[in-house]
């Protein structure tokens, strides 16, 4: 089967695909698969050095800048004509979209070109290009279920949660442990904010170890994002063995497997890794994104007691404290909340996408 995917810009829309790819090439060794994404987004980097191939398209994000609408406009037509091209090149048995900006002309493209294609659903709040062309496509594959009561009524809906979920829940508490060298009967908290890292967590949680407010005896794996990281290590030089800090991690679901608690944002394939693994959580969410998204993500979770929501407004060294405290001492809650995380999960998400795109393609 030959699978074109689109999608790009934050390594929420990435790696569910790699995921997918690496699942159908396991399933197929003959299975073909080609990304398309952009020259600027992490996808550049990420795909490639994943063993795919990636054709890059000129595109960019919706803008309110009118300014700027003209440039926009002229880059989607652009980007239409050139995906277009790779459509007809490449021939492909199913399109798959799985969001972020890019992923909107070669979904079009497709649409125009007669393809099947397939869109890939994140967020439990669905953006504006899968809602606009939900109705149009095969099928929409979900990863929460309460996202089809926000898509019209047309839309051919199919639950198969994220495949990035199947990627972290074949690991162990002690494979995790042994990669980060970590004991485990000791416990341990996985702190990060997204591919790219987030100033607001960074400047707090930084605040917070400064004060020297992490729990005797807590190892903590502290990820700050590439930007964040050299202003971070100016501001804590003088830390001890208990607290490993990272730019970057690519051994993202060892760490998870690792962790009895996670400090994080709401990104859904944040979600996906927590839950498939069944780690419970902090949730800060982003402010800073489309229609808020991430807070309707973290609702889900914390509305089934699967995380704890802060908001960033409310979000402070004295509100991580109390709550990092309060969770670390509390081993029935957490208990109870793992178990609630696990129940989300959907570990066998990339099969589910796989089958699905399998079926439409026939």
């Amino acid at each position: 089967m030959k699978i074109l995917i689109g999608g790009g810009g934050t390594g929420g829309h990435i790696y569910p695909a790699l995921a997918l790819a690496r699942f159908a090439q396991a399933e197929d060794s003959a299975a073909d698969i080609l990304f398309v994404g952009t020259e600027k987004g992490l996808e550049n980097r990420i795909v490639p050095s994943a063993g795919f191939q990636l054709k890059t398209i000129p595109v960019r994000g919706f803008q309110r800048n009118f300014k700027q609408i003209v440039s926009v406009v002229l880059d989607l037509m652009r980007g239409l004509r050139e995906a277009g091209r790779i459509i007809d090149k490449f021939k492909p048995n199913v399109v798959l979209g799985t969001g972020g900006y890019v992923a909107a002309p070669l979904v079009i493209s497709g649409l125009i070109k007669r393809y099947p294609v397939v869109l890939h659903e994140q967020n439990a709040l669905p953006g504006l290009v899968n809602r606009r062309l939900s109705p149009f496509v095969k099928r929409v594959c979900l990863s929460f279920e309460e996202t089809k009561h926000r898509l019209p009524g047309r839309s051919k809906i199919t639950y198969t949660g994220n495949p990035r979920a199947s990627e972290v829940s074949a690991l162990t508490r002690e494979e995790g442990c042994r990669y980060f060298g970590l004991k485990p009967e000791q416990k341990n908290i996985l702190i990060y904010s997204g591919s790219r890292g987030a100033l607001k967590i960074n400047e707090i949680v930084t605040e917070y170890i400064k004060e020297g407010l992490l729990p005797e005896g807590v190892n903590l794996i502290y990820v700050t994002g590439d930007i964040y990281y050299e202003n971070v290590m100016k501001e804590l030089e003088n830390t001890n063995e208990k607290i490993k800090i990272f730019s970057y991690l690519a051994e993202m679901p060892e760490a998870l497997a690792a962790a009895d608690l996670a400090v994080t944002r709401s990104g859904a394939t944040t979600l996906a890794e927590l839950t498939a693994l069944g780690v419970p959580a902090i949730l800060v969410p982003s402010p800073n994104v489309v229609a808020n998204h991430q807070y309707y993500n973290a609702r889900l979770l914390s509305d089934a007691g699967a995380a704890v929501l802060i908001e960033e407004k409310d979000f402070n060294r004295f509100s991580l404290q109390q709550e990092i405290d309060r969770l670390l001492t509390e081993p029935k809650k957490m208990t109870d909340m793992k178990e609630k995380s696990k129940s989300l999960g959907v570990p066998d998400a990339a099969e589910r996408l796989y089958r699905c795109l399998q079926e439409v393609a026939s």
